[in-house]
C-alpha cells in the first residue's frame, strides 16, 4: 500500500484528516483532462488513466460521492472515462459542460437545459475569424455541444498562435453573450453563469458534503479551488491537489498538495482507498 503524501499546507492537512476520519461524508471532485486523463495533442484521443476506473472503483463506496467535473459533455467524459457499468461506480456523477449537465452512474441517463444561443451564432462565425485573424496552419476548433473551442497546441507557435486570438475571440464571444475560458493552449467559448466552482458547490449542498476534495489541472479549475476555500472558510474541511503542470504554476501555488500529473492523481486515490479499506 502506497503511502499517503502529507499536504504542504494546515488547511490541506485538515482536510485530509476529515476525510479519513469521516469518509462517508466526503465528497471527492475531479476534473478529467490532465487530471485523470493525461492533455493529448487531439482531445478527441484522450483516455482515462488505466488506473483511474480501479482506483475510482475502489474508492467511490468508501465516501458520499464523487463527481468527475468536466467542461466537455458528460457522455463523452463517461465514454472517454470508461466509468459506466463499472462496479463500485454505481453513484458517480459526471458533472458535464461546467455543471450545464449531468450523468447519473445509477440511471445512465443526461439531464440538460436548453442550450444557449449565442452558441450557434459562434459555431457560424468562428471559421471565418480564424481565417480574418490568420490564425495558421494547426489551430482547429473542437465541437463541444454547449460550448466551442478554439486549439493552438498544434500550430507552429501555440503560444503566439493563443495569445494572437485571445483578444477576437474575447471580442466574438462578448457579441453573442458567451464568455472565453483559457486554458492550456486552448481558448472555449461558452455561456457565463455555470462554472467548475458554482458545480462544485451546488453538488456538494446536494450530497451534504462534511469536507471536499478537488484536483484539477488547468486554470478553468480555479473556480473550483475557490469553492473549496469558501467552504473551509465556513467551517467545511477541504482538500486543494493540482495535478502538476508547469504550464499552470498558479492552480500549484493554491494548492495544498501537488502530484504528478494523473499518474500521481491515480496513485492519490488508491492511496485513500487502501487507507480507509483498512480502516
Amino acid at each position: 500500500m502506497d503511502p499517503l503524501p502529507t499536504p504542504q499546507t494546515q488547511p490541506g492537512r485538515d482536510g485530509l484528516a476529515a476525510l479519513l476520519a469521516q469518509p462517508r461524508t466526503a465528497l471527492i471532485g475531479l476534473d478529467f483532462d490532465g487530471t485523470l486523463a493525461p492533455i493529448v495533442a487531439d482531445p478527441e484521443q484522450a483516455r482515462a488513466h488505466p488506473g483511474a476506473v480501479p482506483a475510482l472503483a475502489a474508492l467511490a463506496p468508501e465516501v458520499a460521492s464523487v463527481a468527475v467535473i468536466t467542461g466537455r459533455p458528460p457522455e463523452v467524459a463517461v465514454r472517454y472515462g470508461g466509468f459506466a457499468g463499472v462496479p463500485g461506480l454505481e453513484h458517480l456523477t459526471v458533472l458535464g459542460h461546467y455543471g450545464a449537465e449531468r450523468w447519473d452512474a445509477a440511471t445512465g441517463t443526461v439531464t440538460a437545459p436548453p442550450p444557449h444561443p449565442g452558441v450557434a451564432a459562434v459555431r457560424a462565425e468562428l471559421p471565418g475569424l480564424l481565417e480574418r485573424a490568420g490564425a495558421g496552419e494547426g489551430t482547429w476548433i473542437e465541437e463541444k455541444g454547449r460550448a466551442l473551442a478554439v486549439h493552438t497546441r498544434r500550430a507552429a507557435d501555440p503560444q503566439a498562435a493563443f495569445e494572437a486570438l485571445r483578444g477576437p475571440l474575447a471580442d466574438l464571444a462578448g457579441r453573442h453573450g458567451l464568455m472565453v475560458e483559457p486554458g492550456r493552449l486552448v481558448l472555449e467559448l461558452r455561456p457565463p453563469g455555470m462554472d467548475k466552482g458554482v458545480a462544485l458547490l451546488d453538488h456538494a449542498r446536494a450530497v451534504g458534503a462534511g469536507c471536499v476534495v478537488y484536483a484539477g489541472d488547468d486554470l478553468g479549475d480555479l473556480p473550483a479551488f475557490a469553492a473549496v476555500e469558501e467552504l473551509r472558510a465556513a467551517g467545511t474541511p477541504g482538500l486543494l491537489v493540482c495535478s502538476g503542470s508547469t504550464e499552470v504554476a498558479e492552480l500549484a501555488e493554491r494548492a495544498d498538495l501537488v502530484v504528478n500529473g494523473p499518474e500521481g492523481v491515480v496513485e492519490l486515490l488508491g492511496a485513500l482507498a487502501a487507507q480507509l479499506d483498512a480502516g
